[in-house]
C-alpha cells in the first residue's frame, strides 16, 4: 500500500510576510502625513495655535483635517477640529444677491464675526475660556445650542473649508495646508457627492476667490492631493 503524502502546506515565513505587507497607498498618505504634523509641532507645539486646510470644493479637505488631526494627537498633544461649513449664514442671506451669483457664494456664505466672536478669539485666549467649535445646521437652516468647551493652554485647533486665505482670515493661521486638485478630478467628486445642482455658481465662486486672494502663494504648504491615498507635497516657489 502507497501511504498518502502530506498535504503542502505554504512557507510560512512567505505566507507571514504576505500577510503583513504593508500598504504603500497608506504609508504614502501616513508619511506625509507624520511629516507635515512633525514641522507643525515642531514650530508650534506651545500655546494655542490654528491650522487651515484650504482648497477648492471636491479637494478632500474634510477628510485630510480629520487625517491629520487624528496623526498630530498621537504623542497626546491637544487637537480640536472644526470646518467653516459650521458657521453658514442664514439662506436668506446666501442668497441675497439671487441664487445664482458665483459672487453671492463668496461674499455671503459664511458669518465670519459669529467665526471669530465664539470659537476663534476665545480658543486663542486660552485657560478656561469657552470656545464652540459649530453654530449652524445648514440641512435646517437654522443656529444649534451652543457646545462650550475648553482645552488646556496648548493646544491646537485644525479648521477645514473654502476661502480660508481670503484677505479677513488669512491673519489668523499659524500654518496653512494648500489641497491642490485638477478642476476633472474636483468634477467627479463633486459629482458623486452631491450631483450637478449650483455647479456653476460654486466654480465661479471659487474661481473668484482664487483670482482675488491667490490662495495658493498664501499656504505653508501645498500638497496634491489628486490621489487621496498617494498624496504628496509641492514646494513652490511661493512656499
Amino acid at each position: 500500500m502507497i501511504p498518502t503524502p502530506p498535504p503542502v502546506v505554504p512557507s510560512p515565513s512567505l505566507f507571514g510576510a504576505a500577510a503583513i505587507m504593508p500598504d504603500p497607498f497608506a504609508m504614502a498618505r501616513r508619511e506625509l502625513l507624520d511629516a507635515l504634523s512633525d514641522e507643525f509641532l515642531h514650530n508650534y507645539a506651545r500655546g494655542r495655535t490654528l491650522l487651515a486646510v484650504d482648497g477648492i470644493d471636491g479637494a478632500g479637505k474634510t477628510t485630510f483635517a480629520d487625517a491629520l488631526a487624528t496623526r498630530m494627537g498621537r504623542s497626546g498633544h491637544s487637537v480640536f477640529r472644526a470646518s467653516i461649513d459650521d458657521f453658514h449664514r442664514p439662506h436668506d442671506d446666501r442668497y441675497a444677491r439671487g441664487v445664482e451669483r458665483a459672487e453671492g457664494f463668496y461674499r455671503d456664505s459664511f458669518d465670519y464675526d459669529l467665526f471669530r466672536r465664539v470659537l476663534v478669539e476665545p480658543f486663542r485666549m486660552g485657560g478656561s475660556t469657552g470656545f464652540v467649535t459649530a453654530a449652524f445646521d445648514l440641512e435646517r437652516n437654522t443656529q444649534i445650542e451652543m457646545d462650550w468647551k475648553t482645552g488646556p493652554r496648548d493646544a491646537t485647533l485644525i479648521v477645514d473649508g473654502i476661502f480660508l486665505n481670503r484677505p479677513e482670515l488669512r491673519g489668523l493661521w499659524s500654518y496653512s495646508v494648500w489641497l491642490d486638485v485638477d478642476r476633472a478630478t474636483a468634477d467627479a467628486r463633486l459629482l458623486a457627492r452631491d450631483g450637478t445642482a449650483g455647479r456653476e455658481r460654486y466654480e465661479g465662486s471659487q474661481a473668484l476667490y482664487i483670482a482675488e486672494a491667490v490662495p495658493r502663494t498664501r499656504a505653508t504648504a501645498i500638497v496634491d492631493n489628486s490621489d487621496v491615498e498617494r498624496p504628496r507635497r509641492i514646494f513652490a516657489d511661493s512656499c
